[in-house]
């Protein structure tokens, strides 16, 4: 996706999982509930005859003059994943479609982890003879600090969470290579490239706010897991560590760039990367971008 001004913005597709059942999600929500709603009648984000959801797993890619950023990097392959069959031990083509546009690990210079949960994380290292090793070797990895301290500490006091397996082969061998720079959650990466604290899906998770002076786009991460909660903001994801602060959280980014020329583009939107937000009588509904 082409932007107005200087920016570039490229969606690499790991996976699309239709048919999942709302409540896998979203926090007691049922297929009823999705089809009362108007994104439910959307067959991009929905199937409108059972109400079950379609999700995207995909990282996107700024391209500017100063250097290439990919955000969020999936859930890779060969990844032990038993907890959820459809992303243990895959194989998918993730690298292919990197070079169908035009790129590969060795263009990429920075990736930026909106937060550290598996699905986020998973193509930061690659399997080479049995060792995980970074798969964008030239890359600086960069974490919001709040984020990385807090996962450091968590694993430090539980070594058997159950989010063990993504931080051991997904983060430590990015730290133990170096790569990794912590950084604020209001750093500047590149000109016209921010971090903005959106905390509560986890302590430290951030969206990436791009305005190159033309265009303006939110990378929403996991703050907007699927489209229905522009309509729905109150409804949080079951994997919100924190859901009050989430809500918090998603209100007052969907208040940011409603009714503005602004992008919204999340980590799970199937079909447009890329939609604007509304306001209508009822709150907030999309529109394509």
């Amino acid at each position: 996706m082409r932007l107005p001004g200087p920016f570039q913005i490229d969606r690499v597709l790991e996976f699309e999982w239709p048919a999942r059942a709302p409540d896998f999600l979203l926090t007691g929500i049922s297929t009823a509930d999705i089809l009362r709603t108007r994104t439910g009648s959307d067959p991009r984000f929905v199937d409108p005859a059972t109400g079950l959801l379609t999700m995207s797993f995909h990282s996107l890619v700024i391209t500017t003059d100063r250097g290439r950023i990919l955000v969020d990097t999936c859930v890779g392959n060969h990844k032990d994943r038993p907890m959820i069959p459809e992303w243990h031990q895959q194989q998918w083509p993730y690298l292919a479609r990197l070079q169908q546009v035009g790129l590969s690990p060795d263009d990429i210079d920075f990736v930026c982890c909106t937060h550290l949960h598996g699905d986020h994380v998973g193509w930061n290292t690659q399997l080479d003879n049995g060792r995980w090793v970074p798969t964008f070797p030239k890359a600086r990895y960069l974490f919001a600090a709040p984020e990385l301290e807090y996962w450091q500490a968590h694993h430090a006091a539980d070594p058997d969470s159950i989010y063990r397996r993504p931080w051991e082969d997904s983060v430590l061998p990015v730290l133990e290579a170096g790569l990794v720079q912590s950084v604020a959650d209001d750093a500047e990466l590149l000109p016209g490239i921010c971090l903005r604290a959106a905390p509560g899906h986890t302590p430290g998770n951030v969206v990436i706010e791009i305005d190159d002076g033309q265009a303006r786009a939110v990378l929403s991460g996991d703050v907007v897991h699927h489209p229905v909660q522009i309509e729905r903001p109150d409804w949080c994801s079951n994997f919100d560590l924190d859901q009050p602060l989430a809500r918090t959280s998603r209100e007052a980014l969907l208040e940011r760039v409603a009714d503005t020329s602004a992008l919204l583009m999340g980590a799970h939107f199937a079909g447009p990367a890329a939609l604007q937000v509304r306001s209508t009588s009822q709150g907030y509904f999309y529109a394509d971008a």
